[in-house]
């Protein structure tokens, strides 16, 4: 039972390495920074989290266990927000968006208040 933990660990750390991998890509390869943001944001949650998760699969004991999930749920939480608030302070200072962006939908809401 011990070698199908391993390797079921072993298997959700690839799969976060290769998220992580991924995020990497999206921040060298998008062009502004709003792709840039997401792909950060997403890709490295969803790396970061299935670290943590083969963390707590590989642990075995509750306290190891429970603060792995808790950063799981710490990152869901959190990244979106921040990345939100980052994307959002960007905008504002006036980074814009790049030239293939066919819509702006901050502009509009600008100009309805």
């Amino acid at each position: 039972m011990d070698t199908v933990i391993d390797i079921f660990a072993g298997l959700l750390i690839l799969a976060g390495a290769f998220f992580a991998f991924v995020a990497a890509v999206g921040l060298w390869r998008f062009p502004d920074i709003y792709s840039r943001m997401h792909a950060a944001s997403k890709a490295g949650t969803l790396g970061s989290g299935l670290v943590l998760l083969a963390l707590a699969v590989h642990a075995g004991d509750t306290a190891t266990v429970t603060r792995a999930l808790a950063g799981i749920v710490f990152f869901l939480l959190t990244a979106p927000i921040s990345a939100h608030l980052l994307a959002r302070a960007a905008y504002v200072v006036g980074y814009g968006l790049v030239e293939s962006s066919v819509l702006d939908e901050m502009d509009e809401s600008k100009n309805k208040v």
